[in-house]
């Protein structure tokens, strides 16, 4: 997202009443002139960052849980909300369940989603609403298992939020905090594979991140050919074509091509002149 961009989200932010919605770009400068709610909010995630496992946190039963428990088998999509925000924290939990939705992989079966809220007030009551709507939206209630919404002490969320370099600020007068917007696809050993910058995700990056994070344990042969054809930009936090891959791909089927004619054009020379010589005899 560039400066413009963010300038205009802001100020469609400020116009619906919420400072919480505010957005910051991709490599985490912070456009000047801001207000000064917004002048420590920042989301610029790190690649290979360790996210810190032994962290205690609550899921939405209430009950006590390490964030390692989501770990150590599959990739997980996590995502940084807190459950009373009124604006942007809905369109993230929304474009995210949409986008996993569109995608074939299951939660539980070939991946983990795991909310956290970074309100130490809030509950797992709170949490608890927020999966049923997302469950509700996602509508596959078989992968209730894979779907986790936490919430933590004020310790914790600062040590996790802290090593996904992402930072907020809280509003006592509206009582609103001002924050980014973005997931992070992290590898089964809890580190920053991918991250998606937003409230809208395509499904196919996505997925591509999903099947990177994994190192190949999920996906199809299209995937892995996908990959081969698109390259993760970090700047952007988005895939794009990986133009010099195809461009020596190409030039090497070009070269296969031409030793391959050559080779038959010789072969078939050699035999003319094979048969022609047994003619002469």
């Amino acid at each position: 997202m560039n400066k413009v961009g963010v300038l205009l989200a802001l100020m469609a932010a400020f116009f619906a009443g919420s400072s919480a919605a505010a957005q910051t770009i991709p490599d985490g400068a912070t456009p000047a002139g801001l207000p000064p709610a917004l002048r420590g909010v920042e989301f610029a995630p790190r690649l290979e960052a360790q996210m810190p496992l032994q962290l205690a946190f609550r899921d939405e039963t209430g009950r006590d849980v390490h964030l390692s428990n989501y770990f150590g088998r599959q990739p997980v999509v996590l995502a940084f909300v807190y459950y009373g925000c009124p604006m942007l924290c809905n369109e993230l939990e929304r474009g995210l369940v949409g986008a996993l939705k569109m995608i074939s992989f299951n939660p539980a079966r070939e991946y983990q989603v795991v909310f956290v809220s970074f309100d130490a007030r809030e509950t797992p009551d709170m949490a608890l609403e927020k999966k049923n709507a997302a469950m509700s939206r996602f509508a596959r209630p078989e992968t209730a298992a894979g779907w986790h919404f936490l919430t933590g002490s004020k310790e914790s969320i600062t040590a996790l939020t802290a090593a996904a370099n992402f930072r907020f600020t809280y509003d006592e007068k509206t009582n609103l905090f001002a924050h980014g917007s973005g997931a992070l696809v992290l590898t089964p050993d809890g580190r920053i594979s991918r991250y998606f910058f937003g409230v809208d995700f395509p499904p196919r990056e996505l997925r591509l991140g999903l099947v990177e994070a994994s190192a190949g344990k999920i996906g199809t042969a299209t995937d892995h050919a996908l990959l081969f054809c698109f390259q993760y930009d970090p700047a952007s936090g988005r895939y794009s074509t990986a133009i010099l891959r195809i461009v020596r791909a190409g030039g090497l089927l070009t070269i296969a091509v031409i030793v391959l004619g050559i080779v038959v054009y010789r072969r078939r020379d050699a035999r003319g002149a094979r048969t022609r010589l047994q003619g002469a005899r």
